[in-house]
């Protein structure tokens, strides 16, 4: 069996986000000799912390260099892990931090970088990696000879690995910054003020509103006001990750009246996100086939629509209440308060 490296920064507090502890769960199910390669401020804590579950032998870069999210500094860091480490099989998390590097790195190393992977399988032939392509409507496994191969691993694809703590004996390994390295500084952070974060990936729930609470109602007016307030009202009490459909988030470009924290950012489907959170609650969506292919990967599914025969009805939900989306989530957010 190959070396196996995962590759993982440390969060801010010193700590192993579930991403990577779900990127030593799949090295653990490979088989074969596990490093675990990390870097940050201080990285003892986070060995520490699954140093106990079997993590194998574990390497770390620390410094005040390695704190921030950085181009110069993480690819420096991801690359002399890797070669201490003499892995043939790199794994990561596909976090925003690593995905920027991670191509890089594997060109530094003169191996191959595939990402998005949902999937690993050992068998006779080596190791084989599972994918979507096309809004994760066609899924397709490849393996590779070309080694070291450097593999992003798709968040929230897998469950993560019990951590076990215990006192880890970390192996110092030296990054010296090439020139320029520093040149990019993180002077703070800057985020919408009134809890105007709306896209949580971590979230328990995922709401997706839809284009019916932009239309007129049963007392015959538009009430897209009031929607505004029950939708994020919901959202900051539970703290939800909210989704649109197409048909909603395509209004505003037409002039008519909408939901103004919603973007294009938000949007699930065919042409949007297959986001992975495992409850999902949607509003007001018709529930056809563009919409649902994005709700692919949510375990539990649960829908609020007047329409008893809308999409989500025919097989596509697990509970459909009938019911004014509008008189539901206002008892909801009272019962949350």
């Amino acid at each position: 069996m190959e070396k196996i490296l995962v590759l993982a920064a440390v969060e801010a507090d010193g700590t192993l986000g579930r991403p990577a502890l779900e990127a030593l769960a799949a090295a653990k199910e490979l088989g074969g000799a596990v490093t675990l390669g990390l870097w940050g401020a201080d990285v003892k804590k986070a060995a520490d912390s699954v140093s106990g579950g079997g993590a194998g032998r574990i390497l770390g870069v620390s410094g005040p260099d390695f704190a921030e999210a950085r181009y110069g500094s993480d690819a420096a860091a991801a690359e002399a892990l890797a070669k201490a480490s003499g892995a043939a099989l790199v794994l990561a998390p596909g976090t925003s931090r690593l995905a920027r590097v991670l191509p890089g790195v594997a060109h530094r190393l003169g191996g191959r970088a595939d990402t998005h992977v949902t999937g690993l399988q050992s068998g006779p032939d080596g190791i084989a990696a599972s994918r979507g392509y096309y809004r994760q409507r066609i899924e397709s496994t490849i393996s590779r000879s070309a080694r070291p191969w450097v593999i992003s691993l798709e968040p929230g694809a897998r469950p993560p690995m019990e951590a076990a703590p215990g006192t880890a004996a970390v192996e110092a390994v030296a990054v010296t910054l090439p020139e320029g390295a520093r040149r990019t500084k993180v002077e703070g952070f800057r985020s919408p003020a009134g809890g105007g974060q709306t896209i949580r990936p971590d979230a328990r729930l995922l709401f997706v509103a839809g284009a019916g609470w932009c239309k007129k109602q049963s007392s015959g007016q538009v009430r897209t006001a009031e929607a505004e307030q029950l939708i994020k009202a919901f959202l900051e009490k539970a703290q939800a990750s909210l989704g649109s459909s197409k048909s909603l988030v395509d209004q505003k470009g037409e002039g008519q009246s909408v939901i103004s924290f919603l973007t294009h950012l938000n949007q699930v489907g065919q042409t949007g996100s297959t986001p992975r959170h495992p409850k999902g609650l949607a509003t007001c969506c018709h529930g056809e086939e563009p919409h649902v292919v994005g709700w692919r990967f949510i375990p539990q599914r649960r829908v609020v629509n007047l329409d008893a025969n809308c999409g989500w009805a025919k097989g596509k939900a697990d509970v459909v209440y009938v019911a004014d989306a509008f008189e539901v989530m206002a008892k909801v957010n009272a019962m949350l308060s």
